[in-house]
């Protein structure tokens, strides 16, 4: 049986893919917004998280970050996180949660971070600019099946279908066996 792409985060929604609809605060934005959005209305809660790298106070993030967690909790709704130079701080807030899913979106993260995912049963996205990084290629080659999901995040130009034959050639798979795959993941993922 044929199975359909799956794009797990994009900014750039098709009608002939798979893109669970998102709402979320992205850390960018938690000094000036507030989470007044209809998280209810959406698939997954998203993009949220910290972010390290951006003149954001740490503070205004966190608060960000748990108040839409809590909510994400609250409605039993996956969470897409945006993770950058971030990840311990990341991991131990999920802690204080009970979460239907968690997607780690973009990842760009070593074998030892992806393995501590794994453990608590989160799932890893892998995008374009993951694929540009040894480390997460690795990760890609190596990660259990059943956590894996790919994305095209931000970039119009790069076609969830050539992302897929990139992951697909680096776990030495047909790009159908990694469709079936996905499809299975992310029907877990949405109580499907």
């Amino acid at each position: 049986m044929k199975s359909y792409y799956i794009d797990i985060h994009t900014h750039h929604r098709r009608t002939d893919i798979v893109t669970p609809s998102q709402c979320g605060v992205h850390p960018w934005d938690a000094e000036t917004e507030d989470a007044s959005c209809d998280l209810s209305q959406c698939d997954m809660v998203g993009e949220i998280g910290l972010d390290y790298a951006c003149g954001v106070s740490r503070e205004a993030q966190t608060r960000m970050f748990r108040t839409q967690l809590a909510e994400a909790e609250r409605l039993q709704k996956p969470v897409v996180l945006h993770v950058v130079r971030s990840f311990e701080d990341v991991m131990r807030i999920l802690n204080d949660y009970t979460l239907r899913g968690v997607v780690f979106h973009g990842f760009i993260g070593s074998t030892q971070q992806a393995v501590r995912c794994f453990d608590r049963g989160y799932y890893l996205s892998f995008g374009e600019r993951s694929l540009r990084s040894t480390k997460s290629c690795n990760v890609v080659k190596s990660m259990p099946h059943e956590w894996l999901f790919c994305e095209t995040d931000d970039k119009p130009d790069t076609p969830i279908e050539e992302i897929y034959r990139r992951v697909a050639e680096l776990r030495r798979t047909s790009v159908e066996e990694l469709r079936q795959q996905i499809k299975k993941n992310y029907e877990k993922l949405m109580h499907l």
